[in-house]
């Protein structure tokens, strides 16, 4: 650990970015030391606590949006970043400061050394998750945050955020197969990991999928003791989604029915949305939500890199997954394209590429097809790439997607559309370069 007191904001970031290189994984019980040690902050705020393969942030920002509309003070944070580390701190929508994150940085920093010379514990480092997920609690609770909502980072059971003992609601979206080799590789073992958040007398809501995956959820809450509150197609209507827009209804407990119009081109964003809504009616018991604030609050909800419209015609998506491809595909085939469609695709080296790219030649949607390795140690080479899209599809390689990005945005007649998807880290990268 550096001996350092005072570091720039530039420093401070650095330093987070490469925790990965000098700690170890720590215990659930070594992070939850520690959490008490600072003093649990962030708990006198109400909390929910959001896990799931796929949405997750998506129904943070819902959430988030709807208490902002009802003029509360949310906490957000979620994860990864796509350009800035700052973006998984928010307070009423805003980021975290260059100064907060800097203060706030060195305050956990010197609770760990000050943990460390008490409890004669000298090789406890927080992880770079734990580090921010301590700095976001800490920021929040001295901002005043009326709510937190907190997603988790990978899992649910082990995750850092699961230290927290009493959240209002917890909520778990779809479960997809994605870090199996960390959360198992059946949809039943994942949807285990993920349901332990779940806490004693805490409902649950949840994304109802196969039965498999159904049980292992409502059993765990039973045990808690939990209510259970599933969430299935059969009660969300989609009544049209044209001009950018998922407009659809759903009935509720409290309004009756609540007809959202969802700015986004994503179809799949009326499952998050519904999550939402459910877990917002939890809320309702016992905090003053009206259906307007919820429909209002819906309506002005916006989540970067999920079928993100970057330029008229031209989309990044964060699908990385088998099931976010899916969802993914799902929405490009409801786009209206008059001219063809271009799609940029690139992935890590952990995911199930070989399933992700089957999905896409199977769909028949793009007329054509670039390839570039990401700027990220978890790259799949450029030779790996063509292997995998070899006798398949014709691909073109190039050296980076920048390079890639500008030939497709550089071709595309005014009838086409041009898609990027594949990886978050793909979408981050994309839209620094867009901010350049």
């Amino acid at each position: 650990m550096r001996d350092k007191k005072n570091f720039t904001y530039e420093e401070a970031v650095e330093y987070v970015l490469q925790i990965p290189k000098f700690t170890k994984k720590n215990t659930p019980e070594d992070t939850r030391r520690f959490y008490e040690y600072l003093g649990r902050p962030g708990e006198s705020s109400g909390l929910i606590h959001v896990a799931g393969t796929n949405g997750k942030g998506s129904v943070c920002s819902y959430i988030n949006a709807v208490l902002e509309e009802a003029g509360y003070c949310p906490g957000l944070f979620v994860s990864p970043h796509l350009v800035d580390v700052r973006e998984r701190f928010r307070l009423k929508g805003q980021m975290i400061s260059k100064e907060d994150f800097t203060e706030i940085f060195m305050k956990v920093l010197e609770n760990v050394e000050n943990f460390c010379k008490k409890s004669g514990d000298c090789v406890y480092h927080p992880t770079f998750f734990e580090m921010l997920f301590f700095m976001g609690m800490l920021w929040f609770q001295e901002k005043g945050a009326d709510y937190i909502i907190l997603e988790t980072g990978m899992g649910g059971r082990l995750d850092a955020t699961n230290v927290i003992d009493h959240p209002l609601v917890t909520v778990i979206t779809h479960i997809g197969l994605d870090h199996t080799e960390y959360l198992g590789d059946t949809r039943e073992k994942i949807a285990g990991e993920k349901a332990g958040i779940i806490k004693k007398g805490v409902p649950v809501v949840f994304w109802e999928q196969e039965e498999e995956v159904n049980r292992v959820i409502v059993e765990k809450a039973r045990e808690m003791s939990s209510e259970v509150i599933p969430v299935s197609e059969k009660q969300v209507v989609l009544f049209k989604f044209k001009n950018k827009t998922v407009d659809f209804s759903m009935s509720s407990e409290y309004y009756e029915y609540i007809r959202a119009s969802l700015p986004t081109a994503a179809v799949y964003q009326k499952e998050n949305a519904a999550l939402a809504i459910r877990a917002l009616e939890v809320l309702g018991r016992t905090v003053p939500l009206t259906r307007q604030q919820v429909e209002t609050g819906l309506s002005r909800a916006k989540w970067e890199g999920r079928m993100e419209e970057v330029l008229p015609g031209v989309y990044i998506d964060g699908a990385h997954n088998e099931d976010g491809i899916q969802a993914f595909l799902d929405s490009v085939r409801e786009d209206g394209c008059r001219g063809k469609r271009h799609l940029l695709f690139s992935v890590v080296s952990d995911k199930r590429a070989e399933n992700m790219i089957g999905r896409i030649v199977d769909s028949g949607l793009f007329a054509d097809v670039a390839i570039a390795p990401i700027d990220s140690a978890r790259s799949l080479t450029q030779e790996q790439l063509l292997s995998l899209w070899k006798g398949r599809n014709h691909a073109r390689l190039y050296h980076n997607p920048e390079e890639a990005w500008d030939a497709l945005i550089r071709e595309k007649d005014e009838a086409d559309m041009v898609y990027a998807a594949g990886s978050l880290y793909l979408a981050g990268q994309l839209k620094a370069y867009m901010k350049k």
